[in-house]
């Protein structure tokens, strides 16, 4: 049967009890119960927290709330009124929402729901809406969500080191 982490404790003896201190100045503990003769450390008055004079922790940590995530995906939107102007027929992908200024140079893109479309479009795009991909496959489209450049892990932890996709 193997031995497990709760299972484990020290060998019988090995672990003595605590001295106590303080009690009478006969043997050792005695007295100064291992304090030392005075100055700051004999008396109890140092705070919790106290850093020797260095600026304590408490207040070299920035003030603001909560933390910022990491590992945060971020996405450039375009909404479907953009893709109105596209001809019927045509693909739709990041490379071509570029040429056309709708998105910057770099990023993920994401197609949100706000606005009509009336033309067949097969658009091609890291995330939909589910209001952007019914609009879309209603008229007579399909939509086709493409992998993010860092695979089925997570992405990188500073922003979304993407490399122009």
């Amino acid at each position: 049967m193997p031995i497990k982490v709760h299972d484990l404790k020290p060998p019988a003896g090995s672990k003595r009890p605590a001295r106590r201190v303080g009690r009478g100045i006969a043997g050792k503990g005695g007295k100064t119960a291992g304090r030392g003769s005075k100055g700051q450390g004999a008396r109890g008055s140092v705070k919790p927290g106290f850093e020797g004079g260095q600026t304590p922790i408490a207040r070299r940590t920035p003030k603001a709330k909560g933390f910022k995530n990491p590992f945060r995906v971020e996405y450039a939107v375009v909404n479907l009124e953009k893709l109105a102007g596209f001809d019927a027929g045509t693909t739709v992908d990041p490379d071509t929402l570029r040429d056309r200024g709708l998105v910057a140079k770099r990023g993920l893109v994401k197609i949100l729901g706000r606005g009509e479309i009336s033309v067949s479009l097969t658009v091609k795009a890291h995330a939909f809406s589910d209001a952007a991909r019914r609009a879309i496959e209603a008229a007579g489209g399909s939509v086709e969500v493409l992998a993010p450049p860092w695979g089925d892990r997570r992405p990188a932890a500073r922003g979304n080191a993407l490399t122009n996709r």
